[in-house]
């Protein structure tokens, strides 16, 4: 049986542990580029030297050039999940999907930039 001082620590552990543990720094938290980055790149091997670089650029030009939030998002995934510019209609909502072709023209430019121009 356990005793009083058993009972009250184990219950202050219980209560104390899971907020402790949900209570993480800040700086332990991840970059959204460089989780993009990260899950990027393996598409980009074999393609390009650095793909890490490449990722980045397309992050970067993407997040500035599209506008629109559900846009943005979609061709992150994309990019993310197939290394090249890509966007699935049902990642979009119904009302947006009319706007995917215009999307890809805006970034067309720029992802080329990425894939084929040198880094400066």
């Amino acid at each position: 049986m356990l005793s009083r001082f058993g009972v009250v620590a184990t219950a202050i552990s219980l209560v104390l542990v899971p907020s402790i543990a949900q209570a993480r720094p800040t700086g332990m938290l991840p970059d959204p580029r460089g989780e993009f980055v990260r899950q990027c790149a393996p598409h980009m091997l074999g393609r390009w030297v650095h793909p890490e670089e490449v990722c980045s650029c397309l992050h970067d030009h993407a997040a500035a050039v599209v506008e629109d939030k559900d846009l943005r998002e979609a061709l992150l995934r994309g990019i993310s999940e197939t290394g090249v510019p890509s966007i699935e209609t049902d990642w979009v909502p119904p009302a947006k999907q009319s706007e995917i072709g215009p999307t890809f023209t805006r970034i067309a430019k720029p992802a080329l930039q990425c894939m084929f121009e040198p880094a400066k």
